[in-house]
């Protein structure tokens, strides 16, 4: 039986009363509702009201007819527009799928001189050259990356540590700034490193190319020196030093951090939050651990579970807007993305948070040996020796064969969450994404069971209480506003 009525139904002419046009909802707390339409924008309705709408009960005249008709909930006899309007945000919400890949990630090396007990990659030692990434496959990586329609192109340099294999990422960058003179993209790179290599020679030629910088803080000292120990023990004083190296001599703004939450950091939240205000940031991002890599090897992943980094965060983000009220502005990069989807009309470039998945449509990554993969955590995947993302190898296939590739089409097509079981009747589905990969890793399955799921838990309870804030108060409602439109 269809779910759907036939499209003559909502093109036939109104003379009285009103007709309703998709949408999905969701309870919150106690006699509330959150409803989304399909661009997913969200009212939030008593029960009473709700009930009313759906039997084609409301007065005209109410508050909540005037919402859900403006929202375009409802369609009535004085207006054709809703339709039209209606459309137009749903192409504005899905225009990324149209430009394809825009992040290109390239493993330059697999080595790195950190032993984090959570390393989602298998890094390896840092005299294991063989884990490096050579010019030939960096030249053929290169092809690939100008094939992309995307009109702007992001290279990130990843490991391992990326500065270990210094003089690859000067080729890279090199080359593909040769490339575009004729391609004319909208060229920009990203060094993803840990900071304890940071020399001149690199600030001198991230100066010349206008590269930023992406770093892991974890906490104060001694959290973020047990989490990512090196030899020395001087994790926390290395990266310090080179936040505050990158910013003398690039910008305050070429140098982003993010933290990962393990067990020793769920009571420490404000402590952390405290930390990346210290030293001037502006934003972060309360990451859990995935479930690849060292954090399985080490059962880090399976320290704590969603219930506990959830309290984590819900702690976090109440202080982070505490912070904000009292003049310091400062954002939770994750709420932000989730924000940008439910109150602005454009979609997210956040690859986990994407329907159907970002998996190479949003980024692809070409490891060190030439392999590639739809998503940093298929790499990250096969570094356990599960391969089944790997899309071909820059030295064996054409761009045709890697993004035509059964390992890729199959899971896109099983990650459309508007037909996944319970993802489908779900109100916060449009701001939701599909993640198969990370369902593979957990549950065997690339769509999975959705109520075992800790990523549909997690990001259910984010969205419930978004909503929630969303409501509380207008300086709340404020900084949303400036979070979702950053």
């Amino acid at each position: 039986m269809s779910k759907f009525l036939p499209i003559s139904h909502y093109q036939a002419p109104l003379t009285d009363g009103y007709k309703l046009l998709p949408f999905r909802f969701t309870r919150l707390a106690g006699d509330d509702y959150v409803l989304t339409n399909e661009a997913g924008e969200p009212l939030v309705l008593d029960r009473a009201s709700l009930h009313a709408f759906v039997h084609h009960e409301l007065d005209s005249g109410s508050p909540a007819y005037c919402d859900l008709k403006a929202k375009h909930f409802l369609l009535d006899s004085d207006s054709s527009l809703p339709i039209d309007l209606l459309a137009l945000k749903v192409r504005t919400k899905l225009q990324r799928l149209a430009d394809f890949t825009g992040l290109h990630i390239f493993v330059v090396s697999l080595r790195c001189e950190h032993s984090c007990p959570y390393c989602q990659v298998s890094r390896q030692s840092d005299d294991r050259v063989a884990y490096d990434m050579t010019t030939e496959t960096a030249d053929r990586a290169l092809a690939m990356v100008f094939r992309s329609p995307s009109p702007a192109i992001k290279i990130e340099f990843q490991g391992g540590e990326p500065l270990l294999n210094f003089k690859l990422v000067r080729y890279i960058v090199g080359r593909a700034d040769s490339m575009n003179q004729s391609h004319r993209k909208d060229l920009q790179f990203v060094v993803a490193t840990n900071l304890a290599l940071l020399t001149d020679e690199v600030l001198d030629f991230c100066e010349l190319h206008g590269i930023l910088l992406s770093t892991s803080l974890d906490g104060p000292r001694d959290l973020h020196n047990r989490n990512r120990p090196r030899p020395g023990g001087d994790s926390y004083e290395r990266a310090v030093s080179g936040i505050a190296r990158v910013r003398e001599r690039l910008g305050l703004d070429r140098v982003a951090a993010l933290m990962t939450t393990t067990e020793a950091s769920l009571s420490r939240v404000r402590e952390i939050v405290d930390e990346y205000v210290r030293l001037g940031f502006h934003g972060l991002f309360l990451r859990p651990l995935s479930p690849y890599g060292f954090a399985v090897k080490t059962k880090w992943y399976d320290s704590y579970g969603a219930d506990r980094w959830l309290k984590f965060y819900f702690e976090g983000l109440d202080y982070i807007i505490e912070l904000n009220k009292a003049g310091y502005p400062l954002v939770e990069q994750y709420a932000a993305t989730v924000l940008s989807k439910m109150l602005t009309p454009f979609g997210s470039g956040y690859v986990d948070l994407r329907s159907p998945a970002g998996l190479g449509i949003a980024a692809i990554v070409y490891n060190y040996d030439g392999d590639v993969y739809g998503s940093d955590e298929s790499r990250m995947l096969a570094e356990m020796n599960d391969k089944r993302f790997r899309l071909g190898n820059v030295h064996n296939d054409t761009y045709e064969q890697v993004f035509q590739s059964e390992n890729l089409l199959g899971p896109l097509e099983e990650s459309f969450a508007g037909s996944a079981p319970m993802c489908s009747e779900c109100a916060f589905e449009p701001w939701c994404g599909a993640e198969p990969v990370y369902h593979y890793a957990t549950q065997g399955d690339v769509v999975g069971n959705k109520p075992r799921s800790a990523f549909c838990s997690r990001n259910m309870a984010i969205f419930r209480r978004l909503t929630t804030l969303n409501r509380s108060d207008p300086e709340t409602r404020r900084i949303f506003q400036r979070w979702a439109n950053l």
